[in-house]
């Protein structure tokens, strides 16, 4: 074997189809021309073999599959020592690890597949690192001795020898009910170790679901329930994939306050969250992951977190000298044009009246307001203030109750609308379904360039619907939405299950969108930094949620902001180098001076 292995042989598992193809890979590959055997496909096996020794990294066989199932990657040279697993011949493959610190809280950054949940596992105890090598796996005494002289040395002997205990919440919380029965209630007397019951339910908002059965939940309150259940168990480590979706910007806050309680001298706190400005607020450190989806994950050494993130949106990593995104995201808002006299005359003017609803012990009340095409208005409340109530009364599916005003109607709009919830029910492929919802759009050049590529549909075209993961619905339901012709797109929380990168990318494809097209948007989006990037207007609501609310009618980005960061009581400022949102430690010097001078969101360019 030679010592450099710096090219490593991907096969998708579910790709890989040799009864359906003939072959190519192995026909096309010149090192098996010569007699050797690099590609092996026999009648008995069901996926394609690469010998990554024998490969020379011509690249002939990713080119002449039919499926796309083949990647060779080569990788940074220094890699090929630092293998912590890989899980078996021709996939994934995981470089370093994350470095926990006692007393911290250790962020992990970066876009799905790349190996956070796998980082998990091994520092749960829960998978024995391989370092590479499937074949003959190493014994715990190889794998200290291979981390020997690294913090990573005494954390895995602390594991093994005082069976230190690790809990995990789960990425997804929508699965919980399978594994989990009775109320929540019961459910958390049951695990409470630590006598805090009385104080979780009241920060994480669980009176008022306390005696109902953990089926009947909602997203954000299974969401809620999950991180009560880790935090009331004794344990030494502390692990949470992706806390804050389905959660309101108040309870992201809150749940960010719990997971830090958590820390005591000797415990270990680990959180993989995508939501930034959240992972700013709650991490003393960080660790970026980058790499190829699917292929390969490194992780970086451990960086301050304004450092960490920053790291991660610029796409460099300056202590190895490399660069693993193409470009560098920036959050740059701009005042939109709108606001010049001479423009105002070509953008089409909406009204819709004041107006409410009730609906069992809710009512909602509606200011009545106006917005131009071309523009993108972000809702900003709670959950349960009735943001998708006023978007459905936009679209005709639910009739006020009362309406004010003169010529109060509300006008005729042609809508399209991505619900909250995704659930697969189409049983065919991504294909079949794009062409069966929104088949002009889907066929047109334009639309395809400004929304299917940026957001990698074309990727999942043969896969079925059903066995999509989350983020990769969710892509395929914001192609869908914006496919549909109509005047006013309604896109309720576009970011959930995707990873702050793809976030990115889908807030500026919703954004060019819009702009090109010449239509609004009404966004329902949690995500600071999404929401702030994407709003040309805010509409705020007030009151109590689910039972008196209001929203106000749409102002600017700098006044709505303000209005309501004030109701949540925590002030912004931005990062100098890429204007990203941070939110301010309570009470430091910062947070301070902008409450008394009322700026609670920090706009200055």
């Amino acid at each position: 074997m030679s010592d450099r292995l710096t090219r490593i042989a991907i096969v998708t598992s579910d790709r890989c189809k040799p009864k359906k193809c003939r072959q190519e890979c192995k026909k096309s590959c010149p090192v098996v021309k010569t007699g050797k055997l690099c590609i092996e496909v026999t009648p008995a096996s069901k996926i394609a073999f690469i010998s990554e020794e024998l490969c020379i990294g011509c690249g002939i066989c990713v080119k002449k599959c039919p499926f796309e199932a083949i990647q060779i990657i080569n990788l940074p040279k220094d890699l090929d020592k630092d293998t912590t697993h890989r899980y078996g011949p021709n996939t994934f493959k995981l470089h370093r690890l994350p470095v926990p610190r006692p007393g911290q809280v250790l962020g992990l950054v970066g876009t799905n597949g790349i190996g956070k949940s796998t980082a998990l596992k091994v520092l749960a105890g829960k998978l024995k690192p391989n370092l590479g090598r499937f074949n003959n796996p190493p014994d715990w005494q190889e794998i200290l001795t291979y981390f020997r002289g690294s913090e990573l040395q005494n954390y895995f002997t602390r594991i093994l020898e005082d069976n230190l205990k690790a809990i995990i919440k789960p990425q997804y919380v929508d699965h919980i009910p399978r594994a989990v029965q009775g109320n929540v209630g019961q459910v958390l007397d049951q695990k409470d170790e630590r006598d805090r019951k009385a104080d979780l339910c009241r920060d994480l908002e669980l009176n008022q679901v306390i005696d109902r059965n953990v089926g009947d939940l909602s997203g954000g309150e299974l969401q809620r329930f999950a991180i009560a259940v880790v935090a009331i168990q004794n344990a030494e480590i502390y692990m949470f994939d992706e806390p804050s979706s389905y959660l309101d910007v108040k309870q992201r806050l809150k749940a960010a306050q719990v997971v830090r309680s958590l820390l005591r001298p000797n415990s270990y706190v680990i959180v993989v969250e995508h939501d930034l400005s959240v992972l700013d607020y709650l991490s003393d450190f960080i660790c970026c992951l980058y790499g190829k989806p699917g292929a390969y994950g490194v992780v970086t050494l451990p960086f301050s977190v304004r450092e960490g993130i920053n790291i991660f949106l610029s796409g460099f990593v300056p202590t190895e000298n490399l660069r693993f995104r193409d470009e560098s995201l920036t959050f740059k808002v701009a005042e939109t044009p709108q606001e010049s006299a001479e423009e105002i005359q070509t953008y089409a003017r909406y009204k819709y009246p004041t107006m409410s609803k009730t609906q069992g012990n809710f009512k909602l009340r509606v200011v009545e307001g106006e917005f131009t095409d071309s523009q993108i208005v972000v809702m900003l409340g709670e959950n349960g203030t009735g943001k998708t109530t006023f978007i459905r009364m936009l679209a005709g599916l639910l009739k006020p109750d009362t309406v004010e005003g003169s010529e109060a109607e509300i006008p005729e709009f042609n809508v399209s609308y991505k619900p909250q919830k995704i659930s697969p029910k189409f049983q065919s492929s991504v294909r079949q379904l794009l062409h069966s919802k929104i088949r002009d759009s889907y066929m047109h050049a334009q639309f395809v360039s400004d929304v299917m590529k940026p957001l990698l549909i074309e990727q999942l075209m043969d896969q079925e619907v059903v066995n999509l993961s989350g983020g990769e619905l969710q892509r395929v339901a914001l192609c869908l939405c914006l496919g549909k012709p109509a005047d006013i797109y309604l896109i309720d929380e576009p970011s959930a299950y995707l990873d702050s990168e793809q976030r990115i990318v889908a807030s500026k494809v919703i954004k060019r969108f819009i702009l090109h097209a010449k239509k609004t948007a009404f966004v329902v989006e949690h995500d600071f930094i999404m929401a702030t990037y994407l709003a040309d207007r805010v509409i705020v609501y007030e009151g109590k949620p689910s039972v008196d609310c209001t929203a106000n009618s749409p102002q600017s980005l700098l006044t709505g902001m303000n209005l309501f960061l004030s109701h949540l009581d925590i002030t912004f400022r931005r990062d100098p180098t890429n204007f990203r949102p941070r939110i301010n430690k309570l009470e430091s010097t910062k947070d301070r001076e902008q409450k008394s001078a009322g700026s609670y969101y920090y706009l200055d360019d």
